[in-house]
């Protein structure tokens, strides 16, 4: 057998080889180092206003209304956001930036959680584009432990109006559905739904790299 017939077999086998080699990483899922997690074991939460980079100025108290019921649910005590933030403006404190800022040995002095979460809002509202619209929500958690200073956790989440739609209607379809989608979300704002599914995904428990079940989550005693 001559070397050129040789060398093809080898070089596809190396091909095939290497493409497995990616496609294996690349399926992958993240997985996230919940030592530090697991030793304090937080009961209790605080959540701070979250810090917004979207050019909408409601996304800052969007997410924050959807951010206490994935917490409860998966089995935190989160202390009430609005006493939280009406506690804030009477010292003075009124922007999501400044109160980021504070001491954590402060925010554990006057408010006794075991964490404070820490919440940015990435993008917030709609975005216009040829064949249609969309509106999207992300958002990103930091879990910090409130004796420590320790970072316990942290996740991204997003959400969009387009998830499970599929554009097969044609040019003209197309077009049409996107002069609709526009009307509907300037008369409809959408914004606040999407944040609430995005806050969901994110402070839900989930497998990989979520946040861990509270003390009170209703696995947590079987």
């Amino acid at each position: 057998m001559s070397f050129a017939s040789i060398a093809p077999t080898r070089f596809f086998s190396a091909v095939v080889l290497t493409a497995a080699a990616l496609l294996t990483g690349c399926a992958a899922p993240r997985t996230y180092d919940y030592t530090r997690f697991n030793e304090a074991k937080p009961r209790s939460i605080l959540v701070l206003p979250p810090v917004n980079q979207s050019v909408d100025i409601k996304a800052t108290y969007s997410l924050l209304s959807h951010s206490s019921k994935p917490l409860a649910e998966a089995g935190y005590y989160v202390l009430p956001v609005a006493l939280v933030d009406e506690t804030f403006r009477e010292n003075g404190l009124s922007q999501a930036d400044d109160i980021h800022a504070v001491d954590l040995k402060k925010l554990n002095e006057i408010f006794g959680a075991d964490a404070v979460l820490y919440l940015t809002v990435k993008r917030y509202g709609s975005t216009y584009y040829v064949f249609g619209s969309a509106t999207v929500v992300e958002a990103q958690a930091r879990l910090v432990d409130a004796r420590s200073g320790a970072l316990l956790w942290d996740g991204t989440a997003s959400a969009s109006s387009e998830e499970g739609k599929s554009n097969n209607n044609g040019l003209v379809g197309m077009l049409i559905t996107a002069a609709l989608q526009q009307i509907i979300s300037t008369v409809n704002d959408q914004s606040h739904e999407i944040a609430g599914i995005a806050g969901h995904r994110l402070l839900s428990v989930r497998a990989g790299n979520g946040i861990l079940p509270g003390p009170r989550y209703p696995m947590a005693s079987k």
